[in-house]
């Protein structure tokens, strides 16, 4: 059975639950309060964040280390696309994440100018979609994954507008249907 170390709030942790729910896995949560971790987290992960993800003696922290070990290990249905070149370019979206997540958590902060470089990383995203239905290409996959937990908390706690981002908006609408989705944006709403 998995086990995984979870806190409601962390979109780290949504990319995971959204993963686990996409392909069906039963798993069970141990829930850890961000504000008062339990020092036996740091035996599962020395840096002491959440998501981990355990499985039998097998223990893996880093949500998009362990989205991939969940893609590999449970393949079906897959969230990588089949096609060499989409699969690259969403990889190379999750490998640049930081670029959305620094101006995201300056704006949690309240930093000077953090709002304009948030929006300057949602209209690239904007951008990418004006192409494509999904960041992973023509189907949904594991790079739509790692940005929505963010761009629904930009858009439902940060007051962040959406309207001026059309195809972000519009995917994020789409991506609403899918019940892994639907099931982070009830859950968001009671944070």
């Amino acid at each position: 059975m998995i086990t995984l170390y979870d806190a409601d709030r962390c979109p780290y942790c949504a990319r995971v639950r959204i993963v686990l729910a996409e392909k069906g896995i039963e798993y069970e949560t141990v829930a850890i309060d961000l504000d008062d971790r339990p020092a036996w987290i740091y035996e599962k992960n020395p840096l002491g964040k959440v998501p981990v993800l355990e499985e039998d003696t097998f223990v893996l922290p880093e949500s998009a280390v362990i989205d991939e070990y969940l893609e590999e290990r449970y393949p079906e249905p897959a969230l990588w696309p089949a096609d060499a070149a989409e699969r690259a370019f969403g990889r190379l979206l999750v490998f640049r994440f930081d670029e959305l997540s620094k101006p995201y958590y300056a704006l949690r902060r309240e930093e000077e100018g953090a709002r304009e470089r948030l929006d300057a990383q949602l209209a690239k995203l904007n951008a990418v979609l004006d192409g494509r239905p999904y960041l992973s290409g023509r189907d949904f996959g594991l790079a739509d994954v790692a940005y929505v937990p963010w761009i629904v908390r930009a858009r439902d706690r940060m007051g962040v507008e959406l309207g001026r981002f059309g195809a972000l908006a519009a995917w994020l609408e789409r991506l609403s249907d899918r019940p892994a989705i639907a099931a982070e944006l009830d859950l968001v709403a009671t944070l």
